[in-house]
């Protein structure tokens, strides 16, 4: 890809996220269509800038993590990911709404970052089946998203809930 290139697809993906709406635009745009082959290519760019941008805050927040002995690492990835969501929010709505339609290159990046938060929380080993950790990191991710404090029986957050459900299994 020629800097020409990045730059456009970098711009299409500036107008896409500009737009505002809750749906992955594509037809309706003549110059994403013009950087991107397909509907999908444009999903799998803007996965990829949220996977660039959700690394950068798990290794801030890993790096804090092993300072400290207060902080572990299921609460500072669950953060992170928060974090990034509330940092990207047009990013991360436009993602949502295309994961019913995406295809099978884009689930397939979107299980990477399952796995990339399993294995950076400690919910899972290099050693397990990757579609386990998969599972175990969209399991996770699915509680993040219900947010930082929202208690559950106990009253222990929702981090404290999961690491013992996986330490159990």
């Amino acid at each position: 890809m020629s800097w020409a290139d990045h730059y456009r697809r970098r711009d299409a993906i500036e107008l896409v996220l500009a737009t505002g709406g809750d749906r992955l635009p594509y037809a309706e745009l003549e110059s994403v269509r013009e950087a991107f082959p397909s509907r999908e290519d444009l999903a799998l760019a803007m996965q990829y800038r949220w996977t660039q941008a959700l690394t950068g805050r798990l290794d801030v927040a890993l790096t804090d993590a092993e300072r400290s002995a207060d902080v572990d690492h299921v609460g500072a990835v669950a953060e992170a990911w928060r974090a990034t969501a509330r940092r990207c929010p047009e990013l991360r709505r436009l993602l949502d709404s295309y994961w019913p339609e995406g295809g099978s290159r884009f689930r397939e990046a979107v299980r990477a970052e399952q796995r990339m938060v399993a294995l950076a929380a400690g919910l899972a080993g290099h050693d397990e089946p990757a579609d386990e950790v998969a599972r175990i990191g969209a399991a996770f991710l699915a509680l993040v998203r219900e947010g930082p404090d929202r208690p559950v029986r106990g009253g222990r957050p929702i981090e404290q809930l999961f690491r013992r459900l996986v330490a159990s299994s």
